[in-house]
């Protein structure tokens, strides 16, 4: 999947998640790490996702390259280093699948 069509996809679940109430509470956010890299949070209460876990994961590349992801039945986190940041799009995505 090009990067257009993972914010796309992306977009369409934040946008499907939105019901007049769950976007007051809830949401998404990318953020910046000081490690440095990037955060993805994205919050599952009132999603297909809500409750759903996921242990703790951890891909190490050998040039650098780094991808965390785990999700604690509220809140899915994918952290990366500053090059990773479609490939943590495309996790996060691969985890909010039905």
């Amino acid at each position: 999947m090009e990067t257009r069509d993972l914010l796309s996809a992306l977009s369409a679940w934040y946008a499907d998640q939105c019901d007049g109430d769950w976007e007051h509470e809830f949401g998404v956010k990318i953020e910046t790490l000081d490690n440095p890299g990037w955060l993805i949070q994205v919050d599952l209460p009132g999603t297909s996702k809500d409750g759903v876990t996921l242990a703790p994961d951890v891909e190490e590349g050998t040039d650098g390259s780094w991808l965390h992801r785990s999700a604690d039945g509220r809140i899915l986190r994918v952290a990366c280093g500053p090059k990773d940041l479609e490939r943590a799009v495309r996790a996060t995505l691969d985890f909010l699948s039905p």
